[in-house]
């Protein structure tokens, strides 16, 4: 099934709950669409989180759970994902959400270690909650800022924000 992996891990680094102030089927395919983008993207690291590494810059690989693994979203699965949810909104959305860092020092990049985390989005009514699990790597960004920056991207595409803090929690 689309949006679920059967190995989400039941204790997570962080959760957050958001009201969502548009209609599910809205925002999962907003959500589809900003992960594509960001996946053709080139950061600095202090972009996500403070300064830590310096001359550091983060891609993003985001794939979309089916089942035990995890497809690419690229312009192919978010063309898949968008007519799935035009049909049926999901009710869970899980992500593996790989950074790649690379430190530039002139024309070279040199490959730093990569965090690998594994994030659901669980959609209910008119909220919205966040899970992101630490898989491995140094994580150089913590859990809660990608939660920070994956929700400002989402509220960045419309005139009004589109998700508003509820609750965190640890």
């Amino acid at each position: 099934m689309l949006g679920l992996y059967e190995g989400f891990p039941e204790n997570v680094h962080k959760e957050a709950l958001f009201t969502c102030l548009t209609s599910q089927r809205k925002l999962q395919q907003t959500l589809i669409e900003a992960l594509g983008r960001l996946n053709a993207e080139e950061l600095d690291l202090e972009t996500l989180t403070g300064p830590s590494t310096r001359h550091c810059t983060v891609l993003f690989e985001f794939g979309i759970a089916e089942g035990q693994a995890f497809s690419y979203v690229d312009r192919e699965e978010v063309q898949r994902a968008l007519k799935t949810i035009a049909g049926t909104p999901l009710k869970i959305m899980d992500m593996l959400c790989v950074l790649r860092y690379y430190r530039s020092d002139g024309a070279r990049k040199t490959p730093l270690k990569f965090d690998h985390y594994m994030i659901r989005f669980g959609f209910n009514d008119d909220i919205v909650g966040l899970r992101v699990f630490h898989e491995r790597g140094p994580m150089h960004v913590m859990p809660e800022e990608i939660i920070t920056f994956i929700v400002g991207r989402l509220n960045l595409k419309s005139a009004k924000k589109t998700l508003k803090p509820l609750a965190a929690s640890d």
